[in-house]
């Protein structure tokens, strides 16, 4: 072991959680070190889906994280987000040209993810549409396992803040859109009525 390698262990080691614990240990068949389970424990957004999965329990929508091993020490995070069409959520009848304008504007935005994350990283999103659902896929490598699930927590608020900006108005919208909106609203009313 070199010098530096030793130093790094002394000190809670390069992406440890500060606690000492640098040995990579795994608790279970797929590999996933423990400080990344502690990591997601601790943040307090995530509940264990199992087999390296955690669920976003901070949103409406449906949203995950894969967390698996990647080179030196580092671990991979794959985000998705799948949110409804708007002609999904709304109550009224969307006209198939509004529907098309909104997903396209929903596509630009929601891929412009720059400045989101703490961690310094280069995001490729993939946007797929279905006919009732839209699925939006992030990935992220980072060796600070505390600063990837933050920054996989932060993705997935973007593409909540990302959709509830992009609503239109005049609709009447149902769950989960419409709790959003009534909490955004409160929000933006200081918490009042």
């Amino acid at each position: 072991m070199s010098e530096r390698e030793s130093d790094a262990e002394d000190e809670g080691g390069i992406g440890g959680d500060g606690d000492g614990e640098t040995d990579g240990s795994t608790d279970g068949d797929d590999g996933i070190p423990d400080r990344v389970r502690r990591a997601f424990a601790d943040h307090g957004s995530f509940e264990s889906a199992g087999d390296g999965v955690w669920t976003a329990e901070s949103t409406p929508f449906d949203a995950e994280v894969r967390a698996e091993p990647a080179a030196d020490g580092r671990v991979r995070f794959a985000v998705t987000v799948r949110v409804p069409t708007l002609s999904a959520t709304a109550a009224d009848q969307v006209a198939d040209v509004v529907e098309e304008g909104w997903i396209e504007t929903f596509e630009l935005r929601v891929v412009d993810v720059g400045g989101v994350t703490r961690g310094d990283h280069e995001f490729d999103p993939a946007v797929a549409v279905g006919d009732d659902e839209i699925e939006i896929d992030f990935e992220l490598t980072e060796i600070n396992e505390r600063r990837g699930v933050d920054d996989a927590g932060a993705l997935i608020d973007f593409v909540e803040g990302t959709y509830v900006q992009g609503v239109i108005p005049g609709y009447e919208y149902t769950e989960p859109l419409d709790g959003l909106l009534s909490a955004a609203r409160q929000q933006g009313n200081g918490g009042g009525f």
